[in-house]
């Protein structure tokens, strides 16, 4: 499943750190950011609950990016 989220970040790196943070997490397949658009897309993987997922990949963007926001 796919979803897309809008995020609130001030650069192009950082939302490439962003990106980036967001692959890593564990339950996303894949996730690219849109750094013109201001929106993150994540696919998550089977059986992934996204609630939980994304709650994790904003602490992992905010590891990365502090004042990176997601609206969940």
């Amino acid at each position: 499943m796919k979803k897309t989220y809008r995020i609130d970040v001030d650069c192009a790196n950082c939302a490439n750190k962003m990106e980036e943070a967001a692959r890593r997490t564990a339950g996303v397949a894949d996730a690219t950011v849109n750094f013109m658009l201001l929106k993150m897309t994540v696919e998550f993987e089977e059986g992934a609950d996204p609630k939980a997922v994304m709650e994790q990949v904003l602490a992992n963007c905010k590891k990365v990016e502090s004042d990176c926001e997601i609206m969940l």
